[in-house]
Parts: structure tokens; sequence; C-alpha cells
């Protein structure tokens, strides 16, 4: 019996399982993202263990992006202090 993460799906339904559109799962491959095997008549195949790998990735990196995005807002400017300071005094 095969194993469910060995079975293979073709591009459009690698592109439903990931929850894109075929275009972005053409750029995902052109980045890097995914390589998926080629079939002799030259047609892409992906694994469910490779697709489910690179949702987890692509978890971990937005949560990353995120993450370091909140960081950032976290460190105020001191001119934005300034601002809001005055606006308190105006009001």
């Amino acid at each position: 019996m095969l194993d469910d993460r060995m079975t293979l799906l073709n591009a459009k339904e690698a592109a439903h399982y990931l929850r894109v559109s075929l275009f972005t799962l053409s750029r995902i491959e052109r980045e890097g993202g995914l390589v998926p095997f080629r079939t002799p008549g030259g047609h892409r195949r992906y694994s469910m263990r490779m697709l489910h790998d690179y949702l987890e990735n692509s978890r971990n990196s937005w949560s990353h992006k995120i993450n370091a995005a909140q960081r950032q807002q976290r460190v105020a400017n001191p001119k934005d202090i300034e601002r809001s300071q005055l606006k308190l005094a105006q009001a």
C-alpha cells in the first residue's frame, strides 16, 4: 500500500491543496520553494509530503516575519512620541 505522503498530485491539484492559483504555484517553483517531479512527458507532479513540508516552512517563515514586524513596531520613534504628547496636550 502506498503511503499517502507519496501520493502524487498534478499542478492543478497541488495549487488547490495549497489554496493558491496555478500562476502562484509556478512563481513558488521559480523562487525555489518547490521542485516538482517531472513525468517523461514533462508534466509536473508534487508529493503530498512535499506540499505539506512547504506549508510548514512557509508558516514558520511568515511567523518569523510577523514577529520581526511586531518588534519593529515596539521600538518607538522619538518624533512619534513627541507628536502624541502634543496631541494629548491639545485635547
